[in-house]
């Protein structure tokens, strides 16, 4: 029992930065993770608690108020943290004994707020002795929200754009652990084998030909590195010849560049493009795990580059709201308004008007994102096609038999967590006439 409370300490450390802070769980937890020497069984204990409890706060929170009569709002952040991991566990795992979740939470809140330990040990028995009280009923949207633990904006948004039944699933899928995805540099069966070898339970995707899944991503030097099935399918849509020259026009951390620059072959250059602190870092340790060297690297504004430059493939990964990855960053959610997704739209359709003149005539442009919103996806695209007489959409090429598995109607890639089982993710793929 002393190796699990060590488990929920990190989740509590993470998911406490992540609320108060404005932290990334993803990326702290890979720290905190890196740093300790928990067994595998409480590195997924860690895991599953810190992804859990951000995901379903709202849930949490309706139920813990039940049991601090003063109102959620009045409780010390730490200690409500503490809270809403034990009432995660509690109420959505099943392997755990209640008494040793009870226990766990208290012990942390005695570590650091000793005279609050009293005050959640009483919060935590009585929930774990009444159990989960009843829930709001019904498709409303209020209702909906605390359910499914989202906010009441984006359960509207979605209700809206995908109809009330794929809102739910999608909403469902958000709560569930993200899947771990690896694009293989190798042959795809042949790196599954050595990652077997090493340990590394491995099994192929269908859909993406490169990718495949595994439980922990470790021991995969050298063999495959990260990359989800909807981003190496947006890289496939932008269909690279061997000695292409491409522009990845918003390239940090650097996965898509390193697989274009590799379907490019030796012999095509891959130009990537970043302004984020630390972009220039972060693509080169991309491009070296992935073993490319025909990658240059500009740490500017696309608007910054020198203009008359052009290219015979563009990618416009653009930044954006982020909604189609809410498994892997569930405070995402929360973070977010309404307010942001027309700002960043906005912002959208001023990239991709700038990254459009680098485009050489007869070239390819991909726009893509990994969210679900309209005003963010079809929206800019549209937006821009009106505006630009020289570029229209590209209906005339052959898309890969994983590409055309993920087109729309209109031939706009689409993938969803809850029909696809990877990230949410928009493209859409344009050519200069």
């Amino acid at each position: 029992m002393m190796s699990e409370p060590n488990a929920r300490a990190i989740a509590c450390r993470v998911i406490h930065a992540t609320e108060s802070e404005g932290a990334f769980a993803d990326e702290l937890l890979a720290r905190e993770l890196t740093d300790s020497s928990l067994s595998n069984a409480d590195t997924k204990l860690a895991t599953v608690i810190t992804y859990g409890t951000l995901a379903r706060r709202l849930s949490i929170d309706d139920q813990l108020r039940h049991h601090v009569k003063r109102g959620l709002r009045s409780v010390d952040p730490y200690i409500l943290d503490v809270l809403r991991m034990s009432a995660f566990q509690l109420l959505y795992l099943d392997r755990v004994p209640a008494y040793a979740v009870v226990d766990a939470g208290v012990e942390l809140v005695k570590a650091s707020r000793p005279k609050a330990a009293g005050f959640a040990n009483a919060v935590l028995r009585r929930l774990a002795d009444q159990g989960a009280a009843a829930t709001p009923e019904g498709d409303t949207e209020p209702a909906l929200a605390i359910r499914h633990s989202h906010p009441r904006w984006l359960v509207h948004q979605w209700v809206a754009e995908l109809g009330s039944k794929d809102a739910v699933a999608l909403m469902q899928a958000d709560n569930e652990p993200n899947p771990t995805a690896l694009r293989a540099l190798i042959d795809r069966e042949r790196a599954i084998q050595i990652l077997e070898e090493r340990g590394c339970q491995a099994t192929p995707s269908s859909l993406a030909p490169a990718a495949l899944r595994v439980r922990v991503a470790s021991g995969c030097d050298g063999v495959a590195v990260p990359q989800s099935e909807a981003s190496q399918l947006v890289c496939l849509m932008l269909s690279p010849r061997p000695g292409d020259s491409i522009l990845d026009a918003c390239a940090a951390p650097g996965g898509k560049s390193a697989y274009l620059a590799t379907l490019a072959c030796d012999d095509g250059r891959v130009l990537a493009v970043d302004p984020s602190p630390r972009a220039g870092q972060r693509i080169r340790e991309r491009m070296k795990a992935a073993g490319v060297t025909n990658v240059e690297i500009e740490e500017r504004r696309l608007q910054e580059l020198p203009r008359g430059r052009t290219f015979d493939r563009v990618l416009v990964d653009a930044p954006c709201s982020g909604l189609g990855t809410l498994r892997q960053h569930p405070e995402i959610r929360w973070r977010r308004s309404e307010a942001d997704i027309e700002a960043l739209a906005r912002s959208q359709a001023e990239l991709l008007s700038s990254a459009a003149a680098f485009v050489k005539p007869g070239g390819t442009l991909v726009y893509s994102t990994c969210t679900i919103a309209r005003k963010e996806n079809d929206d800019v695209v549209d937006g821009f096609l009106e505006a630009s007489a020289d570029f229209r959409e590209d209906i005339a090429y052959e898309p890969s038999d994983a590409v055309a598995a993920v087109l729309d109607e209109r031939g706009r890639l689409r993938t969803f967590p809850h029909v696809h089982d990877t990230d949410g993710f928009f493209a859409a793929r344009l050519v200069r006439t």
